[in-house]
């Protein structure tokens, strides 16, 4: 449970002062449910205001506090601004532009003939002074009598950062002195201020580094500790040793021999299997390094020692995809494989869920639905997470709740991830790398050209048909638009049509289950040339003919998103070219991810230049499947603190008497402070 020191925090937003259903909407929108979030939303920055008792001419260009006095309005014709003149103590005159809204609003704002501190940019409009939509302006009784520092904060439309500032202050006033969790010599070393001045001074000066870094290194600590926790706790559970006697495997008729990195990751799957802890181990592979044979080998390993495994994958697409790829490389073995997504109901659906109590199912491919209740296993002893970055440490331990001992654990990822990113979310596991291509594969190569030369992509599209080919059309990806992505495919889809007729094929998230699997079927058949598609695509999808991929608007793309759709051509041995179709307008940023994708085809050193590239926030601030995301950690200083507050947190479990001792009870705290308290259930259950 929450320590009670914690519940003013973790109250909800509406507990403050004046935050009614007007204004919980824009709070809302900004991700700010509760106290808390406020108290940890903070300033990017500050704007200085200088307090000035006359206007004078050499402080245009600066944010200036004035109190001024209205003396007439004059209203623009129809779309015209609202012009209030008015004069300082001295009888110098100003004037304060409002463009747009009703004239009504600045009348009532600033009465004629009444006082009023106002605070804006002065700024010289041929020979007058002018203060264009002035930050504020306030009844003299309720304006701060000096200049001040005033912090600039994340908005979103309906609120100012006045306003936020305000709530910051009553969400401040609710934050407890906290005991210290922090290794009493480390924090003397860094003169770091306890949390709760930290809070405070960072509220009051965005550019207090010493305060930012401190309230960084606690939210990084807290996540460490937690995965140190986990790890403990499933170190400490018994599992069941997996010992395969060889039979299944070595009756696998494979066209290849393994890579040397797919012989030695089947090797270390093989000793953790054999040890009854359960093997929590991530194995990451670029597109196309061949993890889904390494899962197939460790599955045939649970089944050859008389137990049950399951495949879990993020989408519909990519589970039925698995399921055909293991069906096929396991034909002629007495294996029985099934899958379960959300959509089978019925017989269907009965049959399976007998199977598996039954223990006439050996595997199971699904989705979330394998999760489910009603799923019961005669004995599961293995899971492998397919795009595990998908999946949380709380769906984690969702899985390990449906076997009688906790089952070995494999997940998955086709998106390298930089190292410090793989400390900080997988800090609890092992961790296997496949860092070669099987022989044959040929690399892709990538070219980058204008939307000008829209016509000429088209006219090379209609080469490649002819010769047999088949291609992958990607529409722009528009932010938080789903229903832009998907009129953009649908456009896309209907031009292209008008050229090549019914060998076009779409492809969106919003189709039923059984629409994506007919189209996805007639482009694997041959029988579709293009598939047009939005980014449903960007995982597992596997047509070896499909040798040609264009990506419309591919600067608006991450690089691990970008890299991920190129992986879905170049899967057979023929030549593969991926197109990136760049608009005119290139930011910085964007003309480096492109030149980048252009010069390599390597996932790993893709991965460590997109976290470079994303900086602070962008790659670690998006909450993935309900897990916490960093909101007070930069990129920068999660590379910088990470390995400090890993070794603190190995501290404390192994010299401090982990969470026990004094030290451990304030550490508890930071725990559920910053939502990391799985670690304390999981210690609590096992």
């Amino acid at each position: 449970m929450r320590p009670d020191i914690l519940n003013p925090l973790f109250a909800e937003v509406t507990a403050l002062k004046g935050v009614g259903p007007g204004l919980a909407k824009p709070l809302d929108k900004l991700g700010l449910h509760r106290v808390i979030d406020v108290a940890f939303h903070l300033p990017t920055g500050f704007v200085d205001r200088v307090a000035r008792e006359e206007l004078d001419m050499a402080d245009a260009g600066r944010i200036i506090a004035i109190t001024l006095t209205a003396r007439d309005y004059r209203s623009g014709n129809g779309r015209g601004p609202t012009r209030v003149h008015a004069t300082d103590a001295h009888g110098n005159y100003i004037s304060l532009i409002y463009f747009g809204g009703h004239p009504g609003w600045a009348k009532k704002l600033l009465p004629i003939g009444e006082p009023r501190r106002v605070s804006g940019r002065l700024e010289i409009y041929g020979q007058e002074l002018q203060m264009v939509h002035p930050d504020y302006v306030l009844p003299l009784e309720e304006a701060p009598d000096v200049g001040e520092r005033e912090a600039i904060y994340p908005l979103s439309e309906g609120i100012t950062s006045r306003r936020m500032g305000q709530l910051a202050a009553q969400a401040l006033e609710r934050a407890p002195e906290l005991p210290e969790w922090i290794e009493p010599g480390l924090l003397a070393k860094q003169g770091w201020p306890g949390w709760r001045e930290a809070l405070v001074r960072v509220h009051a000066d965005p550019s207090d580094m010493k305060a930012r870094a401190r309230l960084a290194y606690d939210e990084i600590f807290a996540n460490q500790l937690a995965l140190m926790l986990v790890r403990q706790s499933s170190r400490a559970r018994r599992g069941r040793a997996l010992a395969g006697d060889g039979r299944l495997r070595d009756a696998l008729q494979l066209p290849y021999q393994l890579t040397g990195a797919q012989a030695r990751t089947v090797r270390e799957i093989e000793g953790d299997l054999a040890q009854a802890q359960p093997m929590l181990r991530l194995l990451q592979g670029d597109v196309g390094s061949g993890k889904t044979l390494v899962a197939a080998l460790a599955l045939l390993t649970a089944v050859e020692a008389g137990a049950q495994g399951a495949l879990l994958a993020p989408t519909e697409i990519l589970a039925r995809q698995h399921y055909d790829t293991l069906r096929r490389q396991l034909g002629g073995l007495p294996v029985e494989i099934a899958v379960l997504t959300g959509r089978d109901k019925g017989r269907v659906r009965e049959a399976t869920l007998m199977g598996l109590a039954s223990g006439a199912i050996h595997i199971l491919i699904g989705t979330h639905a394998i999760f489910q209740e009603a799923v019961n296993y005669k004995d599961l002893a293995l899971v492998v997470v397919d795009e595990q970055h998908r999946f949380g440490v709380a769906q984690r331990m969702m899985l390990q709740a449906k076997a009688e001992r906790p089952p070995h654990l494999l997940a998955m990822t086709a998106t390298p991830i930089p190292r410090t990113l793989t400390l900080a979310n997988y800090g609890e596991m092992d961790v296997s790398q496949l860092d070669e291509m099987p022989p044959g594969r040929q690399p892709i190569e990538t070219r980058v050209i204008s939307e000008d030369r829209l016509s000429e992509v088209v006219d090379a599209l209609g080469r490649h048909l002819s010769d047999g080919g088949q291609a992958y059309w990607v529409c722009p990806l528009v932010e938080e638009s789903e229903k832009s992505d998907l009129a953009a495919a649908e456009a896309r889809a209907e031009t292209l049509r008008a050229r090549f007729g019914d060998r076009v094929g779409l492809i969106h998230g919003r189709m039923k289950g059984p629409e994506k699997d007919a189209v996805m079927n007639a482009f694997a058949n041959g029988q579709i040339g293009v598939l047009v598609a939005t980014t449903v695509i960007e995982v597992g999808v596997d047509v070896p003919n499909a040798t040609l991929i264009v990506i419309e608007h591919a600067d608006r793309f991450g690089l691990a998103q970008l890299h991920q759709l190129r992986g879905r051509v170049g899967r057979g041995s023929g030549r593969s070219i991926c197109l990136l179709i760049r608009g005119n307008q290139l930011g910085e940023t964007s003309r480096a991810r492109l030149a980048l994708m252009r010069e390599t085809n390597d996932g790993f050193r893709i991965a460590e230049e997109d976290l470079r590239l994303r900086g602070a926030g962008e790659l670690l601030g998006t909450r993935q499947s309900g897990e916490a995301g960093f909101r007070l950690a930069t990129a920068e200083m999660l590379v910088d603190l990470l390995p400090v507050a890993t070794d603190d947190a190995r501290l404390l479990i192994d010299r401090d008497g982990g969470l026990h001792g004094p030290r451990g009870q304030a550490a508890r705290t930071a725990l559920y402070l910053f939502e990391r308290d799985a670690g304390v259930a999981l210690l609590r259950s096992g």
